[in-house]
């Protein structure tokens, strides 16, 4: 029989290294490290065991830490056998692990985590006739669509996470998806899985018959403990598990005790990694159906949009999904999201119910959708459905739903919306009554409930908001779990009905099924695992699920005092932006958007954002020893954030890694200091008025044999790649203002990169708005000689003193213009839309508020001319009259991206294609580097490189950025240009 895990071990886990007892500690050290020299000689894949790396693997998206003795990531299944050979010889607990985005504690524990998302991501199998494949566990959801889709089928447990989620974490938690309703659940969906067991040994669980021999083997053996037990609990089996298909509380013991064949493989579903290691999971496929359309009903109350939902269930469509008020009112807050909310929202409703439609026959979609607006009407809400019939609209609207819980987590302070009984489901005839006695306990508890997710099937994901740094609070926790549970026995509901077990809810088992149910637990878990080394403390032999000392905010977390170069008041301090990421990993997608491109590169945690994220709150909290802050691991930890704000607007918690970075270099170059190669980064506006002089010279590193080598072994620039060329004609107007007195005034913002290097494009653009009938100002210093520059290569090395001089200048240089409205317009997104971002933050105000209210780019700028009629741009057809455009990373995280295709759409008879696509890899001076060239090319070959190379020879490339069109012309060997030199390029005449 297993033990129960000891309360103090687990107290000691989730405490700081430096806390445990000294003796205890070095001999604890000893023992991990003679474990990872074992490791590190015996497989392949990686061993890790340094702080830094179990402090980043020591949470998921639940609220608990516990820190894991080490890490592995494995490069094929028998490293995982070896792996869990050599834990088990140790006597070393171990848990196999996903994308870490379980919100119930299942995937953090002490012991050995085993990545299996890096590495084992394979195909292992496909027949597309038989609708059924193999894959390896660590396959992404949505990468496995995107390999079916041309066989026009597709995996259909569609979870809100498909981003990241990885099959083998569906697998273990049982997951379910929007459309359960119509495909089920995970574990009606799998087939077979090939594991390893905790002895060490492989076996393939599948469909077996009772009473047939069973063989000699271990798992022979095993199958006749399991169907024995099945027939032994029979009886209670049926009597105390719900009948609901949203039940995933417990082992899937049901499964042995249904008569006639028994598939294994459907206990190891939903197990949380507690019985066996899965290395391939065999998954029944569906056809993608050949039509959806969507309504999206509003209510103008959330008990009224309950009430609705078995109504429209009888409808049978495909989904139905809750969004609430507050779930809409925060979207409307994120950028990402505020267009399509905008479009699909009517008014100001209490709740929305999105309801799908799907199959092969469009007239029978659209006949559903118009019996949802009769029954809405018979409900007393007639004209209240929104109807989304484009592929593109419904997408659009999912995604604001798949986001739901980082869209609720985005709420700033201390206080968040906590996952603890958020997937208790109930009778569907009950829902209304269920949600609103709960919201009632929540009102007696003074807090409130968020609510969104799987109405259809009448499981609703609620979060009360609770401050779990308060002992307070988490006595509330508990306290509303004891009630709501009991209310949901009370309706013979289940209170796991989607993400699983875990830390939060095990401990209730007993409560649920009853002791003999939770006794066969406990021996499913003993077959299968004898020592308890596998996950263990879930779904058996549980701890307390308040115990504080399990918790990411333990009992006297504090954040260390920190002086900071920024400003960070918005979020309550630095640690509290830290602490804004809840690890539910929207940037591990690897599919459409730009977050995150390094870890798109690379795959390792250390290099997402929530992995530096993670890492960041740790040691802003002591965590990871004192000097953490400034460390050279947690410079490491930051090297490949290539600062593209891509988190600032996909992560829709709000995570600004880009800004967090130049604080970290900031506060590590104070104790360390800067090497020459950052100094000449940074001090490039400085020194560019003499190296305009001596053009010719500062040239010869390319030219000159090796002296690009020379240059990276002294200054850290790859030799590889040829550095910008200086220009002898750099961007110096004669006039202060040019074009009609009369025009409408715009100042054009000359940038330290197009001024010195590329100053074409500024002439080209001051030539557009000119014909574009604008007054252009061209803005010198108040006092010296030295061009403005808004001070972002300053901001790439963490000089932000520096950069806020720079911002100083630029602020009293610009503040006639800005006091008058006028607006401030920019070529390079990089430096322009600083004026919106970094300056608010070193100097914030009402001048700098008011800049960044006036500062655009040009597209931005032309584009909101188009569209109030006012733009008066003589254009005319270019050859050959196609065009493909890369938007640069700022670009897309202020939402200015599409104004470039706009733009670039005014010239007559110009097609324009957009490249999918994230980071081009170059970000500044990043893809100059010696120690990042590399990491560099690999970001451009995912997918911006490819689209350039398979673009016809006459195509126009455009590109905003100077460092994306640098990458283009050395990564594809074409030449990029700004949009300003293609509307150039089409003037028809020339003021």
């Amino acid at each position: 029989m297993g033990t129960r895990p000891d309360q103090g071990s687990a107290a000691r886990r989730a405490a700081p290294l430096a806390q445990a007892p000294a003796a205890a500690a070095g001999g604890a050290r000893a023992g991990t490290s003679r474990l990872a020299a074992r490791l590190a000689r015996e497989i392949e894949g990686e061993v890790r065991f340094d702080a830094f790396t179990r402090g980043r693997y020591s949470t998921d998206a639940s609220h608990y830490q516990i820190e894991p003795l080490g890490v592995v990531v494995p490069r094929h299944a028998a490293d995982v056998e070896r792996a869990i050979a050599i834990a088990g010889d140790a006597g070393v607990p171990l848990l196999p692990r996903g994308a870490g985005t379980s919100q119930c504690g299942q995937s953090v524990g002490e012991g050995l985590v085993i990545d299996m998302s890096r590495h084992l991501d394979g195909i292992v199998a496909f027949s597309p006739g038989e609708r059924r494949i193999t894959v390896e566990p660590g396959v992404v959801l949505d990468r496995l669509n995107a390999f079916l889709r041309p066989h026009r089928l597709h995996f259909p447990v569609d979870v809100s996470t498909s981003s990241r989620a990885t099959i083998g974490g569906m697998a273990g938690n049982n997951s379910c998806g929007a459309r359960s309703i119509r495909y089920g659940t995970m574990r009606a969906n799998v087939l077979s899985i090939d594991a390893i067991l905790a002895s060490g040994e492989s076996a393939r669980f599948g469909t077996v018959t009772p009473g047939r021999p069973a063989g000699n083997t271990t798992l022979g053996a095993l199958t006749r403990d399991l169907l024995g037990l099945g027939r032994e609990n029979a009886a209670e089996i049926a009597t105390r598990f719900p009948k609901l298909r949203r039940r995933v509380g417990g082992y899937n013991i049901d499964a042995l005790a249904a008569g006639g064949p028994v598939n294994l493989s459907h206990l190891l579903v939903g197990s949380e990694g507690t019985l066996a290691c899965s290395t391939a999971i065999e998954l029944a496929l569906a056809p993608i159906p050949a039509h959806r359309v969507l309504g999206v009903c509003h209510f103008p109350s959330f008990r009224a949009a309950m009430e609705a939902t078995p109504h429209i269930v009888a409808l049978e469509p495909g989904a139905v999904e809750l969004v609430d008020r507050t779930m809409i009112d925060l979207s409307r807050d994120i950028a990402l999201f505020r267009t399509t909310v905008e479009r699909f929202v009517r008014g100001e409703p209490d709740a929305l119910l999105l309801v799908e439609f799907a199959g092969e026959d469009v007239s029978a979609q659209a006949h559903s959708l118009r019996r949802l607006g009769e029954l809405m009407a018979d409900l007393g809400h007639p004209g209240a459905v929104v109807e989304a019939r484009e592929l593109a609209f419904q997408a659009a609207v999912w995604e604001v739903r798949k986001a739901g819980l980082n869209i609720m987590m985005s709420m700033k302070g201390d206080g968040k919306p906590v996952s603890f009984i958020e997937d208790c489901a109930v009778p569907l005839e009950d829902l209304a009554d269920y949600t609103e006695r709960l919201t009632r306990i929540f009102h007696r508890h003074g807090t409130e409930g968020t609510w969104y997710a799987h109405a259809s099937e009448g499981c609703l994901h609620v979060r009360p908001i609770l401050n779990l740094k308060l002992e307070a609070d988490a006595r509330k926790m508990r306290a509303i779990a004891e009630e709501a549970f009991a209310m949901v026995r009370e309706y013979k509901g289940s209170h796991s009905g989607e993400h699983g077990d875990g830390l939060v809810r095990s401990e209730f088992h007993e409560a649920m099924f009853g002791s003999v149910v939770v006794r066969a637990f406990e021996r499913v878990k003993d077959l299968f695992d004898p020592e308890g080394r596998l996950n263990p403390g879930k779904i058996v032999r549980a701890p307390r699920m308040d115990d504080r000392r399990l918790f990411r905010f333990p009992p006297g977390y504090s954040p260390v005092p920190l002086e900071t170069a920024l400003d960070w008041s918005a979020w309550g301090g630095f640690a509290g932006a830290a602490e804004m990421c809840n690890n539910n990993g929207a940037c591990r997608s690897l599919g459409a958007g730009v977050m995150c491109p390094s870890f798109r590169a690379t795959r390792d945690e250390k290099d997402l954002t929530r992995g530096r994220a993670n890492t960041l709150r740790l040691a802003l909290s002591g965590q990871l020893g004192p000097d953490a802050l400034s460390s050279e691991a947690m410079a490491e930890t930051m090297r490949l954030c290539v600062g593209c704000k891509a988190c600032r607007r996909e992560c829709p918690a709000g995570v600004d890694m880009a800004r967090m970075k130049i604080e970290v270099q900031h506060h590590h170059a104070a104790r360390h200091g800067r090497g020459l190669h950052e100094r000449l980064v940074a001090m490039l506006p400085r020194y560019a008025p003499l190296a305009a002089r001596a053009p010719a010279l500062l040239n010869l590193r390319d030219r000159l044999p090796g002296a690009a080598a020379l240059s990276e072994r002294l200054l850290g620039f790859s030799a590889r790649r040829p550095l910008p060329a200086w220009r002898g004609d750099p961007f110096r107007p004669r006039a202060s203002a040019v074009g009609p007195e009369d025009g409408s005034e715009v100042v054009l913002f000359a940038d330290t990169f197009n001024r010195w290097f590329e100053p074409e494009t500024l002439h080209d653009a001051l030539a557009v708005l000119v014909a574009a009938g604008h007054r252009v100002h061209l803005p010198e210093p108040v006092a010296g000689r030295r061009p403005l520059c808004c001070g972002r290569t300053f901001l790439a090395v963490g000089e932000v003193d520096e950069a806020r001089r720079e911002a100083r200048r630029v602020l009293d240089a610009l503040a006639g213009f800005v006091r008058r409205g006028v607006p401030v317009l920019g070529l390079e997104p990089s430096c322009l839309l600083t004026f919106r971002d970094e300056y608010l933050a070193m100097l914030p105000g009402e001048e700098t508020s008011a800049l960044a209210e006036r500062a655009l780019l040009l597209e931005e700028h032309l584009a909101a001319e188009a569209d109030t009629g006012r733009l008066r741009l003589p254009l005319r057809p270019l050859e050959p009259g196609r065009a493909l455009l890369h938007g640069h990373c700022h670009q897309k995280a202020f939402g200015a991206f599409p104004a470039a295709a706009k733009v670039l759409r005014l010239v007559p008879e110009l097609s324009v294609e957009s490249i999918e696509s994230s980071c081009c890899g170059m970000a500044g001076a990043f893809g100059y580097g010696a120690g990042t060239y590399d990491i560099s090319m690999k970001m451009a070959e995912l997918s911006l490189l490819p689209a350039v190379r398979g673009a016809a020879s006459d195509t126009l490339l455009v590109a905003s950025g100077t460092s994306c069109r640098q990458q283009i012309r050395d990564g594809a060997g074409r030449e990029a240009v700004h949009l300003a030199r293609v509307l150039r390029r089409g003037l028809a005449r020339e003021a």
